[in-house]
């Protein structure tokens, strides 16, 4: 049996290096243009999607893991191909289904290296060269937001973002619950917009506030968090005992694209001493815009606020960034004595240490990819192309106006790169007078089937969702980002398709 072992692993050793060449191969595969789809050349000759219901997917591919069974590289290879077959090309410029959208070619350079490199950004010691870059993009972020004195972490993701603000205003108003524990306080209120998105609430659950204590606001017919209703709530927490301590106001909702009034809730915050995060997981991107950039008015009197470059920019998946204009907040909140890691005799500054203002300890090295587009194009540039994605959604609602017997908008004007409406086919094109409540049942369920259209056609896929906070049933919820860099044809390409699919549904 020993003898046995030793000729597998001496075998493993010795065919290591060829097996290496697998990289030359899957590399050679995602050059292939049609297995990204990015060239608007392919647009109308590749599907997004070569849609597989999940039994029919398994019967396609072997997705069984064995003890014994291998496979050689040229297996491999097709087991690859194969994978790229059957998944969706988010890519392809037809994709409009998510709040993210095609890569930056310099971004898939930068995670395709940081992915080889294979390192962890907790010490300067094993990143010393990202630990600089990850430290410089915050920097200059937080100079972005108006945070004189800032600091910040990259995340695994927006939900977790939230989570830092929530757990830095706990840590700042109750020091003592980092030791102690939340026995003995009062129930912490936290405040939010009915439209907000749904890890603050989740997050309630998970840090221990309850979710109950999560208490939503009324949205105006933007969308935008009632200032009004805000105080009302405020007032009625602190007369049922309740502590109000953290207010999340959005930047760009997940379905309307609507942004709080930073300005008013910081007055509101600072009035009632309450810690303010600004949710930019969406709209953070307009803090680099040129005509948009007052989106974010009032950016720098918030706490704290959240941001994912991979939506709307283009930066691959994932990239989220949690800032505060406390300098130092993040290290006392999260840091414990860990002697085997963040040792502070080292021969090098520990300050670039990163890791222990984490709540992680391994964390993927995700600001490279972003710096590494921000030197290719200046920032300057993307803020021209967060300006042409908004234009170009204004531009859609114009269009979606002028079909106004087959479309109708959700919002007559949306604040970011959202646009939400509904197609109505021609079998439900009535009077206003007839648009009875059954007339609107019917109209809810026509997205759906036309998204599942989408799916078999492969030709274009836009989300659909309710809006609870209105009482709205199903419609379109489609977001530009800043690539691909549409024309003004494609839009009409969209509608025309959206058309075309409608009408081969029975409703």
């Amino acid at each position: 049996m020993a003898s046995d072992n030793r000729s597998i692993v001496d075998g493993l050793r010795e065919r290591l290096m060829d097996d290496w060449q697998i990289l030359q191969n899957i590399f050679n595969l995602v050059q292939q243009k049609e297995s990204v789809c990015a060239d608007p050349a392919l647009w109308s000759q590749e599907k997004l999607i070569e849609f597989k219901q999940p039994n029919e997917l398994k019967q396609l591919l072997d997705l069984s893991i064995n003890e014994e069974e291998t496979h050689t590289l040229s297996e491999i290879e097709q087991i690859c191909q194969q994978v790229i077959k059957y998944s969706l090309k988010t890519c392809h410029g037809r994709f409009h289904n998510q709040l993210f959208g095609q890569m930056d070619p310099f971004g898939l350079a930068g995670a395709w290296l940081t992915e080889a490199l294979n390192s962890s950004t907790y010490t300067f010691e094993v990143a010393p060269v990202f630990s600089l870059i990850e430290t410089e993009v915050i920097k200059t972020v937080c100079r972005l937001a108006g945070y004189t004195n800032g600091d910040g972490i990259f995340a695994p993701g927006g939900s977790s973002s939230n989570m830092y603000g929530l757990v830095l205003a706990r840590y700042k108003r109750y020091p003592d619950v980092k030791s102690t524990g939340m026995f003995g306080l009062r129930p912490l209120a936290i405040f939010t917009s009915e439209d907000s998105h749904y890890s603050v609430k989740k997050a309630a659950h998970w840090l221990g506030f309850g979710a109950d204590n999560c208490i939503a606001v009324l949205t105006n017919d933007k969308g935008q968090m009632s200032l009004t209703d805000l105080e009302l709530k405020i007032q009625e927490a602190k007369s049922r005992g309740s502590e109000p301590f953290f207010i999340n106001a959005t930047a760009g909702t997940t379905v309307l694209g609507a942004f709080d009034d930073i300005t008013g809730l910081a007055d509101i915050a600072e009035r009632f001493g309450i810690w303010l995060h600004v949710d930019a997981c969406l709209g953070g991107s307009a803090l680099l815009a040129h005509k948009y950039r007052s989106l974010l008015a009032g950016l720098e009197r918030a706490d704290s606020f959240a941001w994912n470059p991979h939506k709307t920019l283009g930066v691959p998946l994932q990239c989220s960034l949690f800032l505060t204009r406390e300098s130092d907040l993040l290290t006392r909140c999260n840091s414990i004595e860990v002697n085997y890691l963040f040792q502070q005799d080292k021969f090098y500054d520990v300050s670039y240490d990163s890791g222990n203002k984490s709540v992680q300890c391994g964390r993927k090295i995700d600001s490279f990819k972003f710096w590494l587009m921000l030197k290719a194009r200046g920032y300057a540039q993307y803020g021209h192309l967060v300006d042409h994605a908004i234009d170009m959604s204004r531009l859609l609602e114009q269009k979606l106006r002028e079909r106004p017997d087959r479309f109708r908008l959700v919002l007559d004007k949306h604040e970011y790169s959202n646009v939400s409406f509904w197609y109505i086919p021609k079998s439900l094109r009535v009077s206003s007078k007839e648009e009875t409540p059954e007339w609107w049942t019917r109209l809810y369920t026509v997205a759906p089937k036309i998204k599942e259209q989408m799916a078999y056609s492969g030709t274009l896929m836009v989300e659909y969702t309710p809006l609870s906070s209105r009482k709205l049933g199903n419609f379109f919820r489609m977001v530009l980002t800043c690539f691909p860099v549409l024309e003004a044809s494609e839009l009409d390409f969209i509608l025309d398709e959206i058309e075309r699919l409608g009408e081969l549904c029975e409703y």
